[in-house]
């Protein structure tokens, strides 16, 4: 169930549905979720709304993924280098992605009506 946003510059204006989908297929592939787990946004803003590192341009991009805990290495690896190459595929240089992932316990998500996530049959693996 993760949940994920993306923030960059407003040249992803009228292709957000495209970043949106890079950073799901991401998911799906490394994290093992279903097709039908989605909850990403995506956030664009003008030159004048953000500042960037030094050196990057407006097409820097920061994914903020909250997940629960129990991926492995392998898994996280796996799931950055799928991001960048399909934020890539979009025209963001490789070196302009920053990716933060947020991992949580599962008693920390209320789900389904409230329950904690840890009292709930999950329908996917979080250990991959």
């Amino acid at each position: 169930m993760p949940v994920a946003r993306i923030v960059t510059g407003a040249w992803a204006r009228g292709r957000e549905i495209e970043v949106i989908e890079a950073v799901q297929s991401a998911m799906l592939a490394a994290l093992k979720i279903p097709d039908w787990d989605r909850d990403v946004t995506v956030d664009t803003y003008s030159e004048t709304q953000r500042i960037v590192p030094t050196g990057r341009s407006q097409r820097f991009t920061r994914v903020e993924i909250t997940m629960f805990a129990g991926r492995s290495i392998d898994a996280k690896r796996n799931l950055y280098n799928t991001i960048v190459q399909n934020l890539a595929a979009l025209g963001v240089p490789e070196l302009e992605i920053k990716i933060v992932l947020n991992e949580q316990p599962l008693e920390n998500w209320g789900v389904r009506g409230g329950l904690p996530a840890s009292e709930i049959e999950l329908s996917f693996k979080v250990d991959v």
